[in-house]
């Protein structure tokens, strides 16, 4: 399921914007809170916040040309391409009132991108030249969104896409030619009771197995051994199992082998070795004791050969396996020594890598390394006025909850923290809640309040992903209940530390992270000093209520994780720990921020907390962009969000 994560307008212009327009604070209101942070700071919010100069670099498949994003002096993103050889730049893509929410290359000659309308997340493809000519929309429909399937490297002119263009609430596989937009459905997913969920597609485009959805919680994987023959039930699983094809191996004495993410027979999922045609596992591929393992890397040019797989535990973590990765890994652990590095792209010929460089305390750095001439080109770095030395330490941390469940997340320490200067501290809950977790790296927010003298304490909850099953379990329907115990197992577990202000605990968070931080409030009101809900459920039913179409398929999922809004013992439950409903309960500050186009969290889920709250005398600040959607794209929104952010936790925690 998808992650559940003003100034003055004519009457008419105003009625035609979503949500209760005469809420949201003015802007000359949120611009006063702004001014209560104080301070002679070395960085300001726009040095953490603003898009890199340039970023997302890509070389085309056959290494003569290098695609990237460069930003101009209004803060768009154009997409650039450069030839390798010549050196020459051509604009090929211009971002303009919408976002260019993520572009790539389909072959030597074409560029992919795709776009959404004010964030509304119904995503169009789009493709054009590598000249910038022939800039065409190959999904021109209204209220239908784009999911990106396979790229068909055998078929340069084609991929394979998703989309719910015949049924708002199931997706469909297209063959779309990116030339033409000539599309072809390639399956039929028309039973409504029982849909397809996922297809799985071999690397000739031919379709070798889906997954449908049984009785709404149970999930039958289907395969056929080849295209004459009808596709048979292979495995049925429940929702809670992990059981998905990553990739078949192409081997040509058994056509029917794959690799497969799996916790069937284990707590941990593991990458295993599966002969479909005889419903059989042949071996565990990779597994890790203490987490779940979803990194698979092969090389095309040696025959799908694995080169390495990961995991994310404590930190991201690359377990090499080919001779050849072998040698590379060496390479680059000795040019980049402790630091994450991934290799964002490589030629076909795999005679150029792409690598991104990162850290707790370095935002990125791109570098070339150019195989025949063994040897590393530091292209840029993403944010150069950010010197390494000045950020704050994340630091890996776990503690016991009350009940016995062990939990791990991150600390990150403001420089001047000491017993003698103790700080305040941010409880910052992730989005999702199921199956996301938070993970060791660079994190503009954690920086930013680290500047400002917060601590930060980001907690991997019960129910979060990467812990295994029995963890993940652990979340079910424990929404507004264990969930925030184990956030407030976290501000005790930071309580015990020696540099932590314990009067002043705030909690923010966004999507979920929302929901956590209203549901602190009310859950236990003494705890934190003030709280932060950007994009956050606040009433579990106008939630349930206003799923996008295509959740619809999960509700059997949502009912045994959330609650079952159909059950009156659940029904109460859902009373007790929305928000919106126990407002009288709310004792403490709160900002509330919102996109005006959310999708997943609609604006009222906000308005109506603000309301209530309001209604209460409660003073609410209250932001909302009308260009935005579950989450602020625009990088003027992003800046000013955190700028009347600071201003908010400087008046509560200062």
């Amino acid at each position: 399921m998808a992650t559940i994560t003003v100034g003055t307008a004519s009457a008419q212009e105003m009625n035609k914007k979503p949500g209760n327009t005469h809420l949201p604070s003015t802007t000359q209101e949120l611009k006063k809170l702004a001014t209560l942070d104080q301070g002679t700071y070395q960085y300001s919010v726009s040095d953490y916040f603003q898009k890199p100069t340039k970023s997302s670099f890509e070389f085309s498949p056959d290494g003569k040309y290098i695609s990237f994003k460069e930003k101009d002096e209004n803060g768009k993103s154009h997409v650039y391409v450069k030839n390798t050889k010549t050196n020459k730049i051509t604009k090929v893509i211009e971002e303009k009132k919408e976002l260019i929410r993520g572009y790539g290359w389909v072959n030597n000659e074409k560029l992919i991108y795709i776009m959404d309308n004010g964030g509304n997340e119904n995503y169009h493809l789009f493709a054009v030249d590598i000249d910038g000519k022939n800039n065409k929309d190959l999904t021109p429909y209204e209220n239908v969104t784009v999911q990106f399937l396979n790229g068909l490297k055998e078929q340069p002119e084609y991929i394979i896409i998703a989309m719910n263009k015949d049924n708002p609430q199931i997706f469909e596989p297209f063959k779309i030619n990116v030339n033409t937009g000539a599309t072809e459905k390639l399956y039929e997913n028309k039973d409504l009771s029982s849909p397809i969920d996922n297809y799985y597609f071999d690397k000739d485009g031919k379709l070798r197995a889906f997954k449908k959805q049984h009785n709404a919680v149970n999930y039958i994987l289907y395969y056929r051994a080849n295209e004459n023959e009808e596709f048979k039930p292979l495995k049925e699983t429940t929702w809670k199992d992990e059981f998905d094809i990553m990739e078949f191996t192409y081997d040509k004495d058994n056509p029917h082998l794959a690799y497969l993410q799996s916790n069937v027979d284990s707590d941990k999922t593991e990458i295993v070795l599966f002969d479909l045609a005889k419903n059989k596992k042949i071996k565990t591929v990779f597994k890790n004791k203490n987490y779940d393992v979803d990194g698979l890397s092969r090389s095309r040019k040696r025959n799908y050969e694995i080169d390495y797989f990961s995991y994310n535990g404590e930190k991201n973590n690359i377990i090499p396996k080919s001779k050849t990765y072998k040698k590379l890994h060496k390479k680059f652990l000795k040019e980049f020594g402790d630091k994450s590095f991934y290799i964002q792209s490589t030629t076909d010929a795999e005679d150029k890598y792409l690598i991104m460089v990162t850290s707790d305390k370095l935002y990125g750095k791109y570098f070339l390394y150019d195989v025949n001439s063994d040897s590393f080109k530091e292209l840029i770095n993403l944010m150069p006025q950010l010197k390494e030395n000045d950020m704050a330490e994340m630091r890996p941390i776990k503690y016991k909850t009350r009940d016995g469940l062990t939990i791990h997340g991150y600390l990150t320490i403001p420089k001047n923290a000491s017993k003698s200067n103790k700080v305040p501290l941010i409880i910052n809950p992730h989005g999702g809640p199921y199956g996301v977790r938070d993970s060791w790296g660079f994190n503009p927010e954690t920086q930013l309040f680290a500047s400002r003298g917060y601590a930060t304490l980001q907690v991997n909850y019960r129910g979060s992903g990467g812990y295994g099953k029995e963890f993940f379990l652990a979340g079910n329907k424990q929404i507004g209940r264990k969930m925030l115990n184990d956030l407030e197992d976290g501000v005790a577990f930071a309580k015990d530390l020696d540099f932590i202000d314990n009067d002043k605990v705030a909690i923010y968070g966004g999507s979920y992270g929302g929901l956590a931080t209203l549901g602190s409030l009310v859950k236990t009101p003494d705890l934190y000093t003030c709280g932060v809900d950007y994009v956050g459920v606040s009433n579990l039913f106008t939630f349930f209520n206003s799923f996008p179409a295509y959740w619809k398929p999960y509700l059997g999922q949502v009912y045994e994780q959330w609650y079952n809004a159909d059950s009156e013992e659940d029904q109460k439950i859902m009373k007790e720990v929305s928000p919106a409903l126990n407002v009288e309960k709310i004792k403490k500050p709160l900002f509330v921020v919102q996109g005006a186009n959310d999708p997943r969290v609609k604006i009222g889920e906000s308005d109506q907390i603000v309301e209530n709250l309001r209604d209460r005398g409660v003073d609410v600040p209250y932001m909302v962009k009308y260009n935005e959607g579950h989450g602020f794209g625009h990088e003027d929104n992003r800046i000013e969000l955190y700028t009347y952010m600071m201003g908010f936790f400087a008046k509560h925690l200062k």
